[in-house]
């Protein structure tokens, strides 16, 4: 009697997956952790990407030990990252510790695990970008104008505790060029860029990271136009030089050719006409 009750809930089992089977639906496909991201070293997200979910409603659930534990703890937030996230709060954030995290993937069909991931907070920080970036041209007097770019640190991290250092960099193009121009600003956070193009409008971007870590995503684009005045100026000023040179080289040239004809006056003097003694010219006269 046993037996024959195990051969029809096999059966009935057999009979079920099949149907599923000709139906399009199976267990769902294998999750991936694709992406940790601390912001401060204080708080850390990750996500996943899912599979094909069989053609059924499949849940997601994240589960996590810290090496050398053998407790499991669940995800503690699946809302603040987004969808197929998971993010961990200051409470459940060590640095120095290793998590080991699986992502499970399970619908009417079964279940599906991940691979696990191994992620060391220290080593996923990732800023968001600086704050409040100023762009203008400063032109001092009598000197050449310059672009001044400030900014301020990502909200999110604290620098006065020394628990963090950031290095930025700033990148910077004419409008309508396809590459952009590249600065390491170390960790001031202001900057000068000159050999400005006049009449051309530049477009600037601000990033930064931390001393370990990775970039920042850049900062929104800012736009600026670079006057011509300053050129305008700069012509003017060298069309004057150029003119006093060439009345100094007229002046020059001129008092030069006078004093030569001087000196050949000095040198050689006229010589006067062969006179006789005793002899009057006038007696030469044709008198009528």
């Amino acid at each position: 009697m046993k037996e024959n009750v195990a051969s029809a809930t096999v059966f009935t089992l057999l009979l079920f997956l099949n149907t599923c089977l000709l139906n399009g639906q199976s267990p769902p496909g294998k999750p991936e952790i694709f992406k940790c991201r601390s912001p401060n070293k204080e708080t850390f997200t990750c996500w996943w990407r899912p599979a094909a979910d069989g053609g059924l409603p499949t849940n997601y659930s994240l589960t996590y030990h810290r090496e050398g534990e053998t407790l499991i703890h669940e995800c503690p937030d699946y809302i603040t990252g987004g969808p197929n996230s998971c993010h961990f709060g200051k409470q459940y954030t060590s640095m120095w510790r290793t998590y080991v995290m699986t992502v499970n993937a399970t619908n009417e069909m079964g279940s599906t695990f991940s691979d696990e991931l191994y992620v060391d907070v220290t080593y996923i920080v990732q800023p968001d970008p600086p704050l409040n970036v100023v762009v203008e041209v400063k032109q001092p007097e009598d000197k050449k104008p310059y672009l001044w770019i400030k900014w301020s640190p990502p909200t999110l991290i604290d620098l006065k505790t020394g628990w963090f250092t950031l290095l930025y960099e700033i990148q910077l193009k004419p409008e309508n060029a396809e590459e952009w121009e590249t600065h390491f600003a170390g960790q001031q956070t202001e900057f000068k860029i000159l050999s400005l193009h006049p009449g051309q409008k530049y477009l600037v971007q601000v990033r930064c990271k931390p001393d370990h870590g990775y970039w920042s995503s850049w900062s929104p684009e800012y736009s600026i136009q670079i006057p011509t005045e300053f050129t305008m100026k700069d012509t003017t000023v060298w069309i004057s030089v150029a003119v006093l040179s060439a009345v100094i080289c007229l002046i020059i040239v001129w008092a030069v050719a006078l004093k030569g004809y001087s000196m050949v006056t000095c040198i050689f003097p006229p010589v006067p006409g062969p006179k006789i003694k005793g002899f009057d010219a006038h007696l030469l006269e044709v008198t009528p």
